[in-house]
């Protein structure tokens, strides 16, 4: 493998006497956490959103053959930032990396528009909604994979912790602000969830063009088709494999036996490969696979990766815990508990809030090991305490609990994305924000394939039993009962998730519940019966994904420990 001429500085980057004047270096911050936060809310936003989604394109997530659109409508979005992200940053190093983050505010606004005014219902008006939402993560992809880049071409090196921080944390509060805001528009009209993305687009987009310049010489180079084949192509392939891994298949609870997911999953790992061999021998690669060599660039990104996986896994298992179990044992209807997770999980955010720009700030003058490691040890931490915690628990200790999780999550996250920009030359900042991007967002992505499938096989050999039974004791037929406990546990578990009652999921379409008692049905249908149900066998799967990612966790903490020492202060600068 060739090392690149320029890996250790870029001709002109370092001696760019005339820096950026002091005011642009706040504009660009300004603009780019805008930017980030836009594209942040609309992962989550639509989470929340999609009962009220599907009932205004008249489609049940539910029915035969339709899990695949609800599937779609949370990874599509995921699957794109995390693919496309390292191709964009290349190409920002080449043709400039305002001009494409300006670009994707365009992309970004457009296939907003586009998605409030789905004229279609069923399954071609989900299709639409898929479609769109792929055009939308392109310019979210955009931004992502260049807003990075051009704060650490604006800041000094003194100040990078503290503006990434702040960009980081308009990241992480738009996933959070997004599950509160998706219910309050949802519930006023469904469309109103891709509105809001309007008057937020068009501020940014026009004031983007109007104040963002580049700051950092182009790159002259052509672009590595084969690399960026390979590379999106074996990533894809691999993310779209772990999307049908976590759907049924052949009377299966998941498809990982799946002829077709073991075929993508090999074959995606293969042209991973590929790209590594290409990358090694191509003279003007999409990615510099030395850059690798550089143990904070590694360790940083390894650290990112794990991270990510864990994270991802907790939001999605907590969105579950609460919507599915706590809330309706404590008297909130399964129609308003989407709204309510959201506000019940605002602690984390006010962690992460308050770590987030303190340890950015605080990383530029000390340095970035203790703060990485010692957040990555505290976020372990809030996993092993949610391990101990009852399925009914006291509020207090769970708010405490995710509130501790946000504040690793901030101790970690701006000081470690500074590490990383500041480890690569300036004319590779794009590509490698790209790379940095794709390790978070592929690990999202894992995190939903991992932890969804440690849940569901925990539910498996536990939830068929308990469910037959206490159907049986409500008088539903003994054939009915079997027959919604044989059910693969994913609809019962998305039931929960998307603000609707499992049972009327399993029993509602063979209108059994219409030929029961009415106090039987109350009983069934009621805020008590499904939660007391699943507790048990969801709380043995809830052990197990918050163990794993605990061990996630603590190897995240050993990669940024083994970051080693910063290099020479002029090969972090500008």
């Amino acid at each position: 493998m060739s090392e690149p001429a320029d890996i250790r500085l870029a001709p002109g980057d370092g001696a760019m006497a005339a820096a950026p004047p002091d005011r642009y270096k706040w504009v660009a911050l300004s603009n780019t956490s805008l930017g980030m936060f836009m594209a942040t809310v609309d992962s989550s936003i639509v989470i929340i959103s999609m009962p009220a989604i599907f009932r205004g394109i008249h489609l049940d997530p539910f029915a035969a053959g339709n899990i695949s659109y609800l599937l779609w409508m949370i990874m599509g979005y995921l699957l794109v930032t995390a693919v496309l992200v390292v191709t964009l940053g290349r190409l920002g190093d080449i043709v400039g990396r305002v001009r494409m983050y300006n670009l994707g505010f365009v992309v970004f606004t457009l296939a907003s528009v586009a998605l409030s005014f789905d004229p279609f219902l069923g399954g071609s008006g989900a299709l639409w909604l898929i479609g769109w939402r792929v055009v939308q993560a392109l310019g979210g992809s955009m931004l992502m994979a260049n807003s990075a880049a051009i704060i650490t071409d604006a800041f000094p090196a003194h100040q990078r912790g503290m503006a990434l921080g702040i960009n980081q944390i308009s990241a992480l509060s738009g996933t959070f602000i997004g599950l509160v805001l998706g219910g309050l528009l949802s519930a006023w009209d469904w469309r109103a969830v891709f509105w809001v993305n309007l008057p937020v687009g068009i501020l940014g987009t026009v004031w983007a063009y109007r104040s963002l310049r580049e700051t950092s010489a182009r790159q002259k180079s052509r672009i590595d088709w084969w690399g960026n084949l390979t590379f999106a192509c074996g990533l894809g392939a691999l993310l779209i494999s772990i999307t049908y891994g976590i759907q049924p298949y052949a009377g299966h609870t998941m498809g990982w036996t799946s002829p077709k997911v073991l075929s993508g999953l090999i074959g995606g790992a293969v042209l991973l490969a590929v790209f590594c061999v290409v990358e090694s021998r191509v003279p003007e690669p999409m990615f510099h696979l030395s850059l690798f060599r550089n143990r904070a660039f590694a360790a940083g990104n390894a650290a990112s990766l794990l991270a990510s996986v864990a994270r991802g896994g907790l939001q999605f298992m907590l969105i579950i815990w609460l919507q599915g179990i706590w809330l309706p044992l404590h008297g909130y209807d399964y129609a308003d508990a989407p709204l309510w997770a959201g506000i019940f999980l605002l602690p984390m955010t006010a962690g992460f809030l308050i770590t987030g720009p303190l340890c950015g700030w605080l990383s530029d003058r000390y340095g970035v090991r203790f703060f990485t490691t010692g957040g990555l040890l505290l976020f372990s931490a809030s996993f092993v305490g949610l391990l101990l915690l009852p399925i009914a628990f006291p509020y207090w200790a769970f708010a405490l609990l995710i509130m501790a999780n946000g504040m690793g999550s901030g101790m970690f996250s701006a000081p470690n994305t500074s590490a990383i920009m500041s480890s690569v030359p300036g004319t590779h900042r794009g590509a490698a924000s790209g790379m940095r991007s794709t390790f978070q967002n592929s690990g999202m992505s894992l995190s939903i394939g991992i932890f969804f499938s440690l849940l569901i096989i925990g539910l498996a050999n536990r939830l068929p039993a308990a469910l037959s039974s206490g159907l049986q004791a409500q008088g539903v037929p003994a054939a009915t009962a079997e027959h919604a406990a044989s059910l693969p546990p994913v609809s019962t578990v998305f039931s929960a998730f998307l603000g609707v009652n499992p049972v009327q999921t399993l029993l509602g379409p063979s209108g059994v519940l219409d030929t029961l008692p009415a106090h039987n049905r109350a009983v069934l249908t009621g805020k008590s019966f499904f939660p007391n149900l699943i507790s048990a066998p969801f709380h043995h799967g809830l052990l197990i994904v918050f163990a794993t990612a605990t061990v996630m966790g603590l190897l995240a903490a050993t990669a940024s420990v083994l970051r080693g020492t910063p290099g020479p202060r002029s090969t972090q600068d500008r």
